[in-house]
């Protein structure tokens, strides 16, 4: 690993400041990074670690929200969550294990942009929001609008994301489903969520076998009013298949893809029409 340093800032304004160079980089949880940073892939010249910008904490009033860095375990834990998101409390329990859970940050796993992580797409399907700070100042996007790409990000050079806001279910109901080829905590070769109330509200999103978290919207419409007879899950999932590019990766083929995604499509409607409000 090339030497690097380590800065250390006290405040949120600091932080921006130092990490507006090309060659420096955020240093939330580490886990992706200091991966990245021994296999050669990232050789930054300086780290700013976040863990003095009092930036965790798990609240809920209607709408969750949770600081950047929180770690995933404290969400996997929480009881707010369970009880108001249980999808999202589900998802967690297989996200990679339980040593990652505790040290990884929500902040730093949602910057990261690798298009197999566990969380983008619920929280993408649940309409969450996060809020981005740096030197122009502070803005709020959809969880989708943070990728370009993989392993890309649409974060400016010196900014953060400091805080994550996800509505509150109301009468919808949710559920997100992964395939992986190996344990139940690795990378999946596809992962698909649903939230609806099952009437006139819909959102799919699929990962993994995209390059970004990708909202399946020609399914959304075959479904979106409708009984969700078997013949019209059927049909959304080949219309899904047929509106986005399914990317081949070590996880599996494109066309063995596909049809994980017809598979995947019935089962994740079927666990979200059966979840409980």
């Amino acid at each position: 690993m090339a030497p690097f340093e380590l800065a250390q800032p006290g405040n949120l304004h600091e932080a921006i400041a130092l990490l507006d160079a090309e060659d420096a980089r955020a240093l939330s949880g580490g886990t992706a990074l200091m991966l990245m940073m021994k296999a050669g892939v990232l050789r930054p010249a300086r780290l700013v670690s976040l863990r003095k910008l009092g930036l965790e904490g798990i609240k809920a009033d209607g709408e969750l929200r949770i600081g950047a860095m929180t770690t995933l375990r404290a969400l996997e834990k929480s009881e707010l969550i369970k009880n108001g998101w249980p999808a999202l409390a589900r998802t967690l329990r297989t996200l990679s294990n339980v040593r990652v859970r505790n040290v990884a940050t929500v902040g730093g796993a949602l910057a990261h942009a690798d298009p197999h992580m566990d969380l983008p797409p619920l929280l993408s399907a649940l309409g969450a929001r996060v809020t981005i700070d740096g030197k122009a100042g502070g803005r709020t996007v959809a969880v989708e609008e943070l990728y370009a790409g993989y392993l890309e990000s649409t974060l400016a050079r010196g900014e953060l994301i400091t805080a994550l806001e996800v509505p509150p279910l109301g009468k919808r109901r949710a559920a997100y489903l992964k395939c992986t080829t190996r344990a139940a905590d690795d990378w999946p070769a596809l992962g698909i969520a649903v939230v609806s109330d099952f009437e006139d509200d819909i959102r799919i999103f699929v990962s993994a076998a995209t390059d970004r978290p990708t909202r399946l919207k020609a399914a959304e419409a075959v479904l979106k009013g409708s009984s969700y007879e078997q013949n019209l899950v059927k049909r959304a999932a080949e219309a899904a298949v047929d509106e986005v590019r399914i990317e081949s990766d070590m996880h599996g083929s494109a066309e063995y893809k596909k049809q994980l995604l017809r598979v995947y499509l019935a089962r994740a409607i079927h666990e979200a029409r059966s979840a409980v409000h």
